[in-house]
């Protein structure tokens, strides 16, 4: 898969490599990283249905031979069937009350842009 990542800081920037700065929930490589541990949710839970980040609460990264996210992220479950292999990006919440459901994830996610490698260290959710 193929990662860009465009806002990697200049050498003279404060942000050493070693030390987690908080990031912009909205900030679209955050809104990736999320995306690969709702994957990697996805590939391990048993659920009938694929679920999908509903919102990114807190996002960390740090900077280590590329970048590692930390996440914490709600993912609730859409109405698309796994088996199916949808796209997440066309799958709806779901409207039905008995079969929505919503997790709380912890996600770090560790991206090394030049060799296009992401990495799902932790996708713990609960």
């Amino acid at each position: 898969c193929v990662v860009s990542v465009t806002n990697v800081p200049p050498p003279h920037s404060t942000i050493r490599p070693g030390s987690p700065v908080p990031v912009n929930t909205n900030n679209p490589e955050v809104r990736k990283a999320a995306r690969f541990g709702v994957y990697r949710y996805n590939n391990s839970s048993n659920d009938l249905f694929l679920f999908k980040e509903s919102q990114i609460k807190k996002a960390m990264v740090q900077i280590v031979r590329g970048l590692k996210y930390m996440l914490h992220v709600e993912i609730k479950r859409t109405v698309c069937k796994k088996r199916d292999h949808s796209s997440l990006d066309g799958c709806h919440f779901q409207r039905k009350k008995n079969l929505q459901r919503m997790l709380r994830c912890y996600f770090e996610v560790w991206i090394t842009p030049w060799t296009h490698k992401v990495h799902i260290l932790v996708a713990h959710c609960h």
